[in-house]
């Protein structure tokens, strides 16, 4: 289950590595950035589709929840890795500032610190933005390592849900 998890991760780490180069060009064309973000939701539907295949041709049709589970959180546990060695390499090589900056631009216009304090988190919003800029690469990498891996536990659940299937069937 683990070699072809491993296979199916480090083809959703290109996935994630695409889109995230899309969203980092995004900054300067609008229109990539939104093409990211397609890519970035495509993401369940890519695990589901994949565990689909492994159950139907790998293991005979046959999946428990638990194992279906555990192969989509061994998906995102080998594309986080991955991904999170090359945002790694692009923060310290090749950015220079340039994400955070863009980042905090996007939280300091007038219009999103209005909407942010209509919402009740102005000041959250504030002092998340400063911490942010306090962050070295590998505590940047980290954060977004562990979001991650978390969405993957939860939004493995669903997916192993659907896919699930305890008797085979034929046809």
């Amino acid at each position: 289950m683990r070699a072809f998890a491993r296979y199916d991760g480090f083809r959703l780490f290109l996935l994630w590595l695409l889109s995230f180069i899309l969203y980092v060009a995004g900054f300067k064309t609008p229109v990539l950035g939104t093409l990211a973000m397609i890519l970035a939701l495509m993401t369940p539907f890519r695990s589901l589709r994949k565990l689909r295949y492994y159950r139907d041709e790998v293991v005979g049709g046959v999946i428990s929840f638990r194992r279906a589970w555990a192969y989509v959180v061994f998906q995102f546990f080998y594309a986080s890795l991955l991904f999170a060695f090359a945002q790694f390499i692009y923060f310290v090589a090749f950015d220079h500032g340039f994400f955070l900056e863009q980042i905090g631009k996007m939280f300091s216009d007038p219009a999103t610190v209005q909407a942010m304090q209509q919402m009740g988190v102005g000041q959250t919003l504030t002092q998340a933005v400063a911490e942010l800029n306090t962050m070295r690469p590998i505590d940047l990498v980290l954060n977004i390592m562990t979001s991650n891996l978390l969405i993957g536990l939860l939004i493995g659940l669903p997916i192993a849900f659907i896919a699930q299937r305890r008797l085979k069937v034929e046809g």
